[in-house]
């Protein structure tokens, strides 16, 4: 989970280097839309993006910002089939989990999507290049990040945490199972210290009884004063 959790992390700096040029990018998707002949249509799938890129681009700084992007989809795939393998987990993470793997998928057209407050790209759009054109693109991506990070809180606060509880709870349960031996093996104990305590008891009255000497009684004398 630690391994899932910093790749995460790196993924989302990434991206928050791609969201402050989205002005670029938004501009790259211009010139190769220009040059496609394919400016009415909007932006619906990865697979148009990368079309874009390897058959319509011509500037470097065009291709920069798309390599970018396609790039932060591949990180994203990777990590979600990562998630996988992590844990079973149950039917409310693996719901984010295959909402992220449609998402990520090349041919998936995301143009309804849209992200929403804390995320502000699509405010960054025009009206027309959001409603028409970029709404979806750049919804993508924080989507995704979003649906990740809610998978990996779920994962903790219920499953994981279920199953460290259940193993906690049968390691306390060891002990308890041992205490009856321990009373067991104590019980002898004391049945032998008591009836070494008796023994010692019966020959020291054996010893007083045979050591003791009877007292001799003084003889009788009459009443009167008699010299010593």
């Amino acid at each position: 989970m630690n391994e899932v959790v910093e790749t995460l992390r790196k993924i989302e700096q990434n991206y928050k280097l791609f969201q402050q040029q989205q002005f670029s990018f938004v501009r790259a998707l211009e010139h190769t839309r220009e040059e496609a002949h394919d400016l009415v249509r909007p932006v619906s799938s990865i697979t148009q993006v990368q079309c874009y890129k390897d058959h319509h681009c011509y500037n470097a700084t065009d291709r920069r910002i798309l390599n970018m992007f396609i790039s932060i989809c591949n990180d994203l795939r990777s990590l979600c089939q990562k998630l996988e393998t992590v844990h079973p987990g149950d039917s409310v993470s693996n719901g984010l989990l295959e909402k992220c793997k449609v998402l990520l998928n090349d041919s998936n057209d995301f143009t309804a999507i849209r992200a929403t407050y804390p995320h502000g790209v699509v405010n960054y759009l025009s009206l027309e290049e959001a409603r028409h054109r970029y709404g979806g693109v750049v919804s993508l991506i924080p989507i995704v990040i979003d649906s990740m990070s809610e998978w990996i809180t779920y994962m903790k606060r219920h499953v994981l945490y279920k199953v460290s509880c259940g193993r906690g709870m049968s390691q306390k349960e060891t002990p308890i199972s041992q205490t009856p031996s321990a009373v067991h093996l104590a019980a002898p104990t004391s049945v032998s210290n008591k009836h070494a305590v008796q023994l010692q008891e019966k020959d020291f009255q054996t010893y007083l009884a045979e050591n003791q000497r009877p007292q001799q009684k003084a003889p009788w004398r009459p009443p009167g004063k008699h010299p010593f």
